[in-house]
């Protein structure tokens, strides 16, 4: 079995940690061969790559390279790796995200993370006609197709006419080594809000920033956003907290290391995550298992990645948001309670069992 990791690169996303921690199990439980870049095996170095295989491939097709590197990995995908499958004799390719050679022989199980981009088009986005045209033809092909939460699988099938049938939700995890419950270091000397993740409008940081505004003692927190900085949105992201009076208040911090993360998360008053729209939801699930409180929306898949030990709410809804941020600030017994209700839900989710529920469904196939 081929695993096509094309899409890494030496800066790790959420899909590079769910790819990381697969590729740890598949690589001892299946008879595998990753396909991957010479950069991105170096930042995987943690990997246990003794019972795995790799084949190195180019390191010009990943997001650092953006809307050129996308284009050169679709390429790639289309026209060299078939000759890869077929060079190496293998019987199956497990692509972790929805990307794999179409009109070919080779046979093949996807993951899909979400369809943002037709639930949210963005015309003047590569993306969005991809996600519109491309992917259906993908998925279509594929001999399987697993979702990271039950909200995707319904997106798939209701979006793009698959049958249920063809797909398997299975729900991501965290790294327990690595976020877990512990004093704070260095304690802020303003208590902060914290938010994780891309700058895009569906995350929905301008109703965060607005709520934060509408605060009647703002002034005593800060609110600090995470995440690397994007010129399509961030721009307006500072206009805005400049023309509300905040910007002393509101701090950008850009790219966050995935070693950086967990102190980060740690020293937080709650992570505030409002989007509009996710597939699985990462930084809610690594701030529960950090003992941190969440708050987050009541929409997708994050009420069944938080169930009943976060706080909901309407993303839409900016006093909503605005409300709950006031009462986790005021409430040291309300922190306290999440703190302990994430911890315990926080447990559910291991890497052990997303990675096996995968197993079962490749094995399958091969």
């Amino acid at each position: 079995m081929l695993i096509n990791l094309s899409f890494l690169s030496s800066k790790p996303t959420g899909i590079s940690v769910y790819a990381k921690n697969l590729c740890n199990y598949l690589g001892r439980s299946l008879d595998s061969t990753l396909l991957i870049s010479k950069p991105a095996l170096a930042s995987f170095s943690q990997l246990c790559l003794d019972s795995s295989k790799y084949y190195l491939i180019p390191d010009t097709m990943t997001p650092i390279q953006g809307t050129r590197g996308h284009a050169a990995r679709l390429a790639w995908t289309q026209w060299q790796l078939p000759k890869i499958y077929q060079e190496l004799r293998s019987n199956l390719l497990f692509s972790p995200v929805a990307e794999a050679p179409i009109f070919t022989k080779c046979r093949y199980v996807v993951t899909i993370h979400d369809i943002i981009p037709v639930r949210f088009p963005r015309w003047s986005s590569s993306l969005t006609y991809y996600y519109r045209f491309w992917v259906p033809l993908v998925l279509n092909q594929a001999e399987h197709i697993i979702c990271n939460s039950e909200a995707t699988a319904k997106d798939v099938s209701s979006f793009f006419n698959i049958p249920s049938a063809k797909i398997t939700p299975i729900l991501l995890a965290y790294d327990h080594l690595h976020f877990y419950e512990q004093d704070v270091v260095l304690s802020p000397k303003i208590p902060y809000f914290l938010y994780v993740g891309r700058h895009d409008r569906y995350k929905n940081l301008e109703r965060l920033i607005a709520a934060f505004a509408s605060l009647k003692n703002h002034q005593d927190y800060q609110l600090w956003i995470a995440g690397a900085s994007d010129r399509r949105f961030t721009p307006d992201l500072h206009t805005q907290a400049q023309a509300l009076g905040i910007s002393s208040l509101v701090k950008f911090i850009d790219y966050v290391t995935y070693a950086q993360l967990p102190d980060l998360i740690r020293g937080a008053i709650a992570l505030v995550f409002p989007s509009l729209w996710e597939g699985f939801g990462l930084p809610v699930l690594e701030a529960m298992a950090c003992g941190t409180p969440v708050i987050t929306s009541n929409l997708s898949s994050l009420p069944e990645v938080v169930g009943d030990a976060g706080i909901l709410i309407d993303p839409y809804n900016v006093g909503a948001i605005a409300d709950s941020m006031q009462t986790i600030g005021e409430s040291a017994s309300l922190r306290s309670q999440l703190r302990n209700l994430g911890l315990i839900r926080a447990k559910q989710f291991r890497w052990e069992t997303t990675s096996a529920l995968t197993a079962e469904v490749l094995q399958r196939f091969i």
